[in-house]
């Protein structure tokens, strides 16, 4: 059966809500590229999300034979789901220059990642690789290669970064599911920033190709539903063994965030860490902390007991941690050959010479730090099920700015909040608590405790369902319109 809705409804459909429409005949996955591929050619040009579009008759064809899967009941958990990947996710004919002008002339990819081969083995279709900020540390969308990525919601503002192309991507509805990574907030503050749905899942359940400490991959997403599906798929074990530090999760039942949604029992007998002052680093909004003290309120009047989380990141661990980050780039930019180094964007390379004249001990000081916040933050939350922050201390800042300071000397101040989890290994998903006076999106930073994903997201999708409807999309701006309107 054709369906008689627009293209722009079948682009504004969930990945959840696609699947359902393919089961009931409602429409097909080959109307849904072809309603995505239109909206992208209209839109991409004042966004920039994409570093590489997938050829369109690649995309076709496995929309195409979706259609097939569906109509002889087949259909894998993400068949007919336009999806992209983060730049440096490896993906079979995509370069991954990791946002920087540096590598500009890096080799396209000859075997997919882990994340590209399971999501592609479950039928989804694939869009292209989403931008990433330079080198991935920055959260903005600026990068020396692919300029200025911008917020589908208002271009004057940043999409944040470095997962920040797979967050405009999301919120302009080039497809429901989007994969990025994250070692210090690089999906949840573009999340945060665009208004999605988020998982930073715990620590070694998604393989990494190459892995890293803190690093993880996590889905975007428009609703936390679609999160779990992606997870379903995400966190299973690689083939290839390209991650030693995978770790299987026994059962994990993804499922259960939708099929058992939580009771009114469960959440009465929830206890709900309130941590509204990071400690160190840039000051809350008020607008920002006032978002995140109704969340908690809606939880209080839910009957879950709301207990206050003491600040547990000081000063100076924040900044032992922005220097062992600095010593890694340091380490990798005087590894490159000078016409490469000198393409860097400035910013990153003022940055990173901060560690040039770092010692061995200062630098095992740096590491030892990671360690202090491990355990300083597990220690810290071990008493509640779910702790409630902002993800970020201030809104969407300006597009063309590297940072809420746009000073290298205080690059990381913002990240003291989503951090902490990356280094104790916990999860933590986001979730949009609302909007600021003038329309920025102000996220909610869910974590919990680890391996405890599926618990936390059963919380975070209660919270979603509680909330006023909170969905950006009908904030997106088209072609020729007025941000002001």
């Amino acid at each position: 059966m054709t369906s008689a809705l627009p293209d722009t409804d079948l682009t504004a459909r969930t990945a959840t809500e696609l699947r359902a429409g393919y089961a009931a005949g409602e429409f097909t996955p080959t109307e849904v590229l072809r309603a995505v591929q239109e909206l992208v050619d209209r839109l991409e040009p004042g966004i920039g999300a994409f570093a590489h579009r997938e050829p369109a008759g690649n995309a076709r064809a496995a929309a195409a034979a979706s259609d097939v899967r569906w109509s002889q009941g087949r259909a894998g958990l993400l068949d007919g789901v336009p999806l992209t990947l983060k730049e440096n996710i490896a993906a079979v004919g995509h370069p991954r220059p990791s946002g920087s002008a540096a590598f500009a002339d890096a080799e396209p990819a000859t075997e997919d990642g882990p994340a590209a081969q399971s999501t592609a083995a479950e039928g989804a279709i694939r869009l292209g690789s989403t931008v990433m900020s330079e080198l991935g540390m920055l959260s903005s969308g600026v990068s020396g290669l692919h300029g200025v990525t911008r917020s589908p919601l208002n271009p004057a503002w940043t999409v944040g970064g470095s997962s920040g192309g797979a967050a405009a991507a999301a919120a302009a509805g080039f497809g429901p599911l989007h994969v990025g990574s994250d070692i210090g907030g690089s999906i949840r503050l573009p999340a945060s920033w665009t208004g999605l749905a988020s998982l930073k899942p715990s620590f070694g359940i998604i393989p990494v190709d190459p892995p890293y400490l803190g690093r993880a991959l996590g889905p975007l997403a428009r609703t936390v539903d679609d999160v779990a599906l992606a997870m379903r798929v995400l966190a299973r074990p690689d083939p290839q063994y390209r991650d030693p530090g995978y770790l299987e999760l026994a059962d994990a039942g993804w499922q259960r965030v939708t099929e058992q949604p939580i009771t009114d029992g469960e959440l009465r007998g929830l206890r709900i860490g309130l941590h509204a002052d990071a400690g160190c680093g840039l000051p809350t909004d008020p607008e920002v902390a006032a978002a995140v003290h109704a969340a908690a309120e809606l939880f209080a009047r839910a009957g879950a007991q709301v207990v206050p989380v003491q600040p547990f990141l000081t000063a100076e661990l924040l900044h032992l941690l922005d220097m062992f980050l600095r010593a890694r780039s340091w380490a990798d930019l005087v590894a490159l050959p000078e016409r490469r180094r000198d393409a860097v964007l400035p910013y990153i390379r003022e940055w990173a010479a901060a560690a040039a004249d770092m010692h061995g001990p200062a630098v095992f000081e740096a590491y030892h730090a990671v360690g202090r916040i491990r355990a300083d933050t597990i220690r810290a939350t071990r008493h509640v099920d779910v702790v409630l922050s902002p993800v970020a201390p201030v809104a969407a800042f300006p597009a063309e700015q590297h940072g809420p300071t746009d000073d290298p000397a205080t690059a990381l101040d913002h990240i003291a909040y989503t951090a902490p989890y990356n280094f104790s290994e916990q999860p933590a998903a986001t979730v949009n608590a609302g909007f600021t006076t003038d329309g920025r999106p102000i996220g909610l930073q869910l974590a919990g405790h680890r391996f405890a994903d599926v618990e936390l997201l059963r919380v975070a999708r209660w919270f979603e369902q509680a909330c006023p409807r909170r969905d950006v999309r009908d904030r997106v701006l088209r072609p020729g319109s007025d941000p002001g309107d």
